[in-house]
């Protein structure tokens, strides 16, 4: 349910809208409704949000914000990225609180996942 002045919806770029809308219901379980060729929304992710078929990527190197994930064990989320057909581009470290690696899906876009420490 929207509600007033918060973070209601996301948009992100993809180069291929089927490759991403594969990607996303694999390893994270999300459902997606298509509105025309370029563009597809997409539920069941925490935040409701979209895709928009563009050549650009979201990146935290250009400066772009970066969405992260949760998941109670991090080696089990990061091998179904990588089976799916994501690729690590930070691998596990540690922070205060927690450890997370980053990675980018298909169309490019980089996210994160975190997992509390243990």
């Amino acid at each position: 349910m929207s509600q007033h002045e918060k973070m209601d919806y996301i948009e992100f770029s993809a180069k291929n809208l089927l490759a991403t809308k594969t990607f996303f219901t694999q390893v994270f379980g999300w459902t997606f409704e298509d509105f025309g060729p370029d563009y597809t929304a997409f539920d069941n992710a925490g935040l409701r949000g979209g895709f928009f078929h563009s050549d650009l990527s979201a990146s935290t190197s250009n400066g772009s914000a970066l969405m992260v994930f949760f998941s109670h064990d991090l080696e089990a989320t990061q091998d179904k990225i990588i089976q799916s057909g994501g690729k690590v581009i930070k691998p596990i470290f540690s922070f205060p609180g927690g450890r997370r690696f980053h990675f980018t899906e298909p169309s490019g876009n980089e996210f994160a996942v975190w997992a509390q420490a243990t």
